[in-house]
């Protein structure tokens, strides 16, 4: 039987040496497993939890391990952080099955040799209260206390203010405790729509949007039937701000998995026509089966370059145009994101302002198109529209329709404690004159 404390060891362990994404790391872990609910979301909690605040426990545990950490066997340093978490973060779980169990995993990891240290270490912790203090003062602390490198808190500080930054990184600290899903109208109506997820908790619901308590909702006959899609409000927003109708024909150029995709179509009555594009044929596909499955029989979908100007391409009177980004603006749910070299992103705003402009070239007179990233740096977001109006006479900043009752400047950055229950976003409108 599994462990569920040594598989998420195993994977933290995985994840930070190939700097791989956490969520297919830890779905690919849990479907190999034997483990039953219970011990899943053990695993899950701690797997996430220990990336989430990776900095603050190499903090904490910097003052009591006598070698630096970086010198220390990895597995180790991965079960410290583990039992510190669980110690500090856990309240579930007792102090002392916290410790034993992180003594044991050094055993079963073959690191019996470093199973007294690990004893040590953390019973350390308990006798000193189980403190996490930092009172260094500016970037530095805000660095520790939200488990944030100090280039990424610099960056966000010097792109809006100290403020803005900080209630920013204290969302990304939060637990998701609900998905947002699209209702699809042309499947059901929100009663037949609730009727359906009547096992699950519909804490909200605006304008087809709808706020479910976290369960399995993949695996029921209400999504098999195509009655939603799951996607996030700000992606939602982004489509609501293009607003597609069923005189459209509408080009979404970087489609892939399909979200916005579906919600434009859904938008549109399933009629006009949507020309969905991605790189590789295995995502479009995803695109193909998901609107299969909602009944969306308005999305063409193929594979293409959005960097390359395909000249049997009509002109489209809509066009979204959601292009590859660093996703800082969802490090809530893919906090590995957030420790990543700010030097890795540096080709991207390059790479958006090419996907853009070629998309500008399908544009119709008269017609909007939609720029958009789930990041909230402005190298990939404000920097790349000014790049495209300074360089592009022909369009202009359009009307941004009033959405959620807030969102009506353009362009926009969205952020979680100004829109509830959103990720970081940006959205700019452009209309094409002439």
């Amino acid at each position: 039987m599994t462990n569920p404390r040594y598989l998420a060891a195993k994977l933290l362990d995985k994840t930070f040496r190939d700097v791989s994404y956490s969520n297919i790391q830890l779905n690919s872990g849990l479907e190999k497993s034997d483990l039953d609910s219970q011990e899943k979301k053990l695993c899950t909690a701690i797997y996430y939890g220990v990336i989430q605040r990776k900095i603050s426990l190499d903090y904490i545990l910097a003052k009591y391990c006598s070698r630096p950490l970086e010198k220390m066997d990895s597995i180790v340093v991965t079960i410290l952080r583990c039992g510190i978490y669980q110690l500090l973060f856990m309240d579930g779980i007792p102090d002392n099955a916290a410790v034993n169990e992180s003594v044991a995993l050094a055993k079963q990891f073959r690191k019996t040799s470093a199973s007294g240290m690990v004893n040590a270490v953390l019973r350390n912790f308990i006798r000193d209260g189980k403190k996490f203090e930092c009172n260094s003062g500016g970037i530095k602390e805000i660095s520790i206390r939200y488990s944030v490198p100090v280039p990424l808190v610099e960056n966000l500080v010097n792109d809006y203010d100290m403020d803005t930054a900080v209630l920013f990184l204290d969302f990304s600290m939060k637990a998701e405790d609900a998905v947002n899903i699209r209702r699809n109208p042309l499947k059901c109506t929100d009663e037949q729509l609730r009727k359906s997820l009547e096992k699950f908790e519909i804490t909200s619901s605006d304008n087809l949007c709808y706020r479910v308590k976290s369960g399995n909702i993949i695996n029921t006959d209400a999504f098999k039937s195509g009655f939603f899609h799951v996607q996030g409000i700000a992606s939602q927003v982004c489509c609501m701000a293009l607003n597609p109708t069923e005189n459209d024909i509408v080009l979404d150029i970087c489609s892939a998995p399909g979200g916005k995709t579906f919600t434009m179509a859904e938008m549109m009555n399933g009629k006009g026509e949507i020309h969905a594009f991605d790189l590789h044929e295995k995502r479009v596909g995803l695109i193909r089966d998901g609107a299969k499955r909602l009944g969306l029989a308005n999305i063409t979908a193929k594979t293409g370059d959005a960097t390359k100007f395909n000249p049997d391409l009509p002109k489209y009177t809509k066009i979204l145009c959601d292009v590859p980004c660093s996703g800082l603006g969802v490090i809530r749910n893919k906090p590995e994101i957030k420790y990543k070299n700010l030097s890795d992103f540096d080709n991207l705003p390059d790479i958006q302002y090419n996907i853009a402009e070629n998309a500008l070239k399908y544009l119709a007179v008269g017609g909007e198109m939609v720029y958009s990233t789930c990041t909230v740096r402005k190298a990939e977001n404000d920097d790349v529209v000014q790049r495209l109006l300074e360089n592009h006479p022909e369009i202009e900043l359009a009307e941004m329709p009033v959405i959620c009752d807030i969102i009506h400047e353009n362009p926009v950055t969205l952020f979680p404690f100004r829109l509830k229950g959103s990720d970081g976003f940006f959205i700019a409108k452009f209309r094409k004159k002439y």
